[in-house]
């Protein structure tokens, strides 16, 4: 089934600022949500550096069966991206239509099929992606990845007010290189300070579903095309999004259900 009409949960995993992790948050924990049972698919659409492929090992083109595009599978979860039919060192330089074409494309010409879950690895800030996916398909909601120190912090509360004024709910905040344990003495260093996620999910009285280790292993899975919760799911690091993937669940029980016409309407808001 093509498209995104049996698909229970479509949440949105984005950030304010690149270079806080979002994309690892959006593997481990969609890999955590697979290893709880749920049926669980993964769209990439970073539009301007898409890397699941990457950081699931997995390469394009797709196969297209009966006019549909099938996803790619890797660690049990159904994948689509960009990235799978366009060079790995080409730059996308698209203007808004453009854009608002290709992730309707990825929404409504794949067979996604019936999932619980479907994540979205969103570009970071706030732009024409967000707006697009709004505008497409209901949003169970949003998750808001951070890095804790203030600079990051002032970028997520933009985040969050642009996903509130499309009428997403906010689901909760990740924590991401929250701290870093030496694996030598084990002591804690707080390198980007600590509690940022808290104290943002404290001020907008949504959920803090966690917080993540800055760690070397979870960085070489990524690079490896073999997540930490996939490949070493006992580990500490790969505990942290199991955690998180288990409040979430707990989160989307008590968010009501949306349905296509909660898509946003162009006229509901103020674009500039």
């Amino acid at each position: 089934m093509a498209g995104t009409k049996a698909v229970r949960h479509i949440i949105a995993v984005a950030s304010g600022k690149g270079g806080v992790g979002k994309s690892t948050c959006t593997v481990n924990l969609a890999v955590a949500l697979r290893r709880q049972g749920a049926t669980v698919g993964v769209l990439d659409a970073d539009i301007y550096g898409p890397n699941l492929p990457m950081m699931l090992g997995v390469q394009g083109p797709p196969r297209v069966k009966n006019d549909e595009v099938q996803p790619v599978f890797a660690y049990g979860l159904k994948v689509m991206s960009l990235g799978f039919v366009v060079k790995q060192d080409e730059p996308i330089v698209w203007r808004g239509p453009l854009i608002h074409g290709a992730l309707a494309q990825l929404l409504n010409d794949v067979a996604w099929g019936e999932l619980d879950y479907l994540l979205i690895d969103l570009p970071p800030g706030t732009g024409d992606v967000q707006l697009s996916l709004a505008q497409l398909t209901a949003l169970s909601g949003a998750v808001i990845v951070t890095t804790p120190q203030d600079v990051a912090l002032e970028d997520v509360y933009k985040g969050m007010a642009a996903f509130q004024q499309l009428k997403v709910p906010l689901l909760g905040v990740i924590e991401n290189m929250s701290f870093f344990a030496c694996p030598h003495c084990g002591g804690r260093t707080d390198i980007f300070a600590h509690g940022g996620g808290q104290k943002a999910a404290q001020r907008l009285d949504i959920p803090f579903l966690g917080a993540v280790a800055l760690d070397p292993a979870i960085r070489a899975g990524g690079d490896d095309g073999q997540p930490i919760t996939a490949v070493s799911h006992h580990s500490p690091q790969a505990q942290s999004f199991v955690e998180i993937a288990e409040k979430l669940v707990e989160r989307l029980a008590t968010v009501p259900v949306r349905s296509e016409g909660d898509r946003i309407q162009l006229a509901d808001i103020s674009v500039r």
